[in-house]
């Protein structure tokens, strides 16, 4: 296995055409998680994904796991639960807090690729107003939410954790209800799993993924920092 190693002083990426087939997606390494490179990989349709100890590694798998936000699909259970409004929900007034948490979820489980420097990375972009947080509270106590990038009208979806069942799905559901509202258009899921594809979520060639990308990518969207617009209990 080979892969082209990055050059500091530069942003530039293989095209992601050359992106190895097994492990599926693997393109580069090296480089760093300044603010500056990490837009560039999400622009063009890159993501890194590595874990403590490893060199930064860059992906764009093919197929590409998306969720376009008006084919979301709610459990009945879900829509249950977003009815008793026995959580308070919020954009952007936690996201250290969530991206630590986050981090925990994968760290009890078999190590953490959300290592110190990726939380440095992304903290940066949040101050930027480039990376935004969902936070669902039981009074004042965070027991779920996501993180994740917004460019244009387009959002990269980065990890979701929950305390407390359905948390992480109902911070999902506040993101995606959201990002209709506003005009987006596309929500990238990166990989797939059963829990996305439960929530409407569907594989696409990496072509197309990188088509409906440039596609939305210079579109206005929601700047700023990101506040609850609607209620979930009334939708």
């Amino acid at each position: 296995m080979s892969i082209p190693l990055l050059e500091q002083n530069s942003l530039k990426f293989p095209p992601v055409q050359t992106a190895l087939l097994e492990p599926n997606g693997l393109l580069a390494a090296g480089g760093d998680l300044s603010p500056e490179r990490l837009v560039e990989a999400y622009r063009s349709g890159i993501f890194p994904w590595f874990e403590a100890g490893q060199p930064i590694l860059w992906w764009s798998p093919d197929p590409r796991m998306v969720l376009v936000p008006d084919q979301l699909v709610i459990s009945t259970t879900l829509k249950k639960l977003m009815r008793r409004q026995s959580y308070t929900l919020t954009f952007d007034q936690g996201f250290e807090a969530v991206i630590k948490k986050c981090a925990e979820v994968r760290r009890d489980e078999a190590g953490t690729w959300i290592t110190e420097s990726m939380q440095a990375g992304y903290c940066e972009l949040f101050e930027r107003n480039i990376a935004h947080s969902v936070e669902v509270w039981r009074d004042s106590v965070l027991v779920g939410g996501l993180y994740g990038i917004a460019i244009g009208r387009v959002f990269f979806g980065e990890s979701m954790f929950n305390r407390e069942d359905n948390t992480s799905k109902l911070a999902l559901v506040n993101l995606v209800k959201h990002l209709q509202h506003w005009g987006y258009q596309l929500i990238d899921c990166q990989v797939s799993s059963n829990h996305l594809f439960s929530l409407g979520a569907r594989e696409i060639p990496r072509s197309q993924f990188l088509k409906e990308l440039q596609d939305n990518l210079d579109k206005p969207g929601n700047m700023g920092r990101w506040q609850l617009e609607l209620d979930l209990g009334k939708q």
